[in-house]
């Protein structure tokens, strides 16, 4: 199954690059496969360091800060016990890994991942349909370079209505966060377009 999560690779001058994956999972979590796209810098990094940290976590509005880039401030880090890496102080579990094969034949890539540490922090709160609606708009907008304007709204729309139903404050300040990155980065996507045409 896919197992939506954050993962935590070391860029090349030794600082965190933090992106959300959904890696393949198996029951145990003992291996799992990545795919990101080969324009990522979490598959740079594990090209060249081959390690990495995943984390399980029910706070999404890191989540969407993550999806994004834009994690002010930095979440707190600690390091990684058997990997060079660095483990979210808050997650609720972690998982040291080891990349065991890397194929990067096609824009999407397909890593497989051998886990060497794990170990736990803190419970795992639990999803309601508002966290769930996070995740999903945190997905969309890693997709809005090459997603219809207008599919991205007509989603936002749809979950914005779970939202507002069942969202305690930390979710209705990520959806935010992720709804007004969404009409930020389509209005200057028209700006530049109408600029084009002159």
């Amino acid at each position: 199954m896919i197992l939506e999560g954050i993962v935590t690779t070391v860029n090349a001058d030794g600082t965190a690059n933090i992106s959300p994956m959904g890696p393949l999972v198996d029951e145990r979590i003992t291996q799992f496969v990545l795919r990101p796209y080969t324009t990522s810098r979490t598959y740079q990094n594990l090209k060249r360091t081959r390690q990495g940290v995943l984390h399980v976590t029910d706070d999404v509005e890191m989540l969407a800060h993550a999806a994004v880039h834009r994690l002010d401030p930095p979440p707190k880090l600690a390091k990684a016990k058997k990997v060079a890496g660095f483990v979210l102080a808050e997650a609720c579990r972690w998982y040291e890994f080891q990349v065991r094969s890397l194929d990067d034949h096609s824009e999407r890539t397909t890593i497989a991942c051998q886990v060497v540490a794990h170990g736990r922090i803190r419970d795992f709160f639990g999803f309601n349909r508002a966290k769930h609606a996070v995740v999903e708009a945190s997905i969309l907008v890693t997709r809005i370079e090459f997603l219809p304007p207008e599919q991205i709204v007509d989603e936002f729309r749809r979950l914005a209505v779970l939202i507002d139903k069942t969202a305690g404050p930390q979710e209705r300040r990520a959806f935010q966060f992720l709804e007004q990155y969404v009409g930020e980065t389509l209005h200057a996507r028209q700006t530049e377009g109408g600029d084009a045409g002159r």
